[in-house]
């Protein structure tokens, strides 16, 4: 009689703990969305024309996505070298996207768009773009450290968990802005 033991794959906890994560982000913003619509529908709502800067990095994340899925490819065929370059790529393109925010953010500030004192979707603008430059920031901190310790001597790891960890997040972040561009774009 032969007994075949079948272990239930288990979730590493950092990608548990990733999508835990997400699933409370994707909450905040549905919420903060929703809050838009119904905001709009009240007397004395005005609409905000998006900086044209926020279409070019639109694309950037785009290609700052492509990007790190194939360094995540590379890393797990051992090819060292391409994912090195693809990791800086990243990074680099993540810093970008932050940098074109800050321009977007001031060209609507000399537009006249405020944060307080206003009524309307530039207020709602302000706190949504921001909230996700600063869930961007956190991903490009991510892929610094992904980059520092792609370029460490001292580590030898080829453990796929945190680029896989790291890769999911920056193509969240990726989706939930074509979301929130595609959203102001439409409203």
């Amino acid at each position: 009689m032969e007994i075949v033991s079948t272990q239930r794959q288990k979730i590493h906890p950092h990608k548990f703990t990733l999508w835990i994560a997400i699933a409370s982000i994707i909450m905040m913003f549905a919420g903060l969305t929703s809050a838009y619509i119904v905001k709009g529908s009240l007397p004395g709502w005005s609409t905000v024309e998006m900086p044209k800067i926020f279409y070019y990095s639109t694309g950037v994340m785009l290609i700052s996505s492509l990007t790190i899925q194939v360094a995540l490819k590379s890393f797990k065929e051992r090819s060292m070298q391409q994912y090195r370059r693809l990791i800086t790529l990243t990074a680099i393109l993540g810093f970008l996207f932050i940098t074109f925010q800050i321009i977007g953010f001031r060209q609507l500030a000399h537009s006249g768009v405020q944060l307080s004192g206003g009524s309307g979707a530039g207020q709602f603008l302000y706190i949504i773009f921001g909230l996700h430059a600063l869930h961007v920031l956190g991903g490009a901190i991510a892929l610094l450290v992904m980059f520092i310790r792609a370029f460490s001597t001292r580590i030898r790891n080829y453990n796929a968990v945190p680029v896989e960890v790291v890769s999911t997040y920056w193509h969240f972040v990726d989706l939930l802005w074509i979301y929130l561009f595609v959203f102001f774009l439409l409203k």
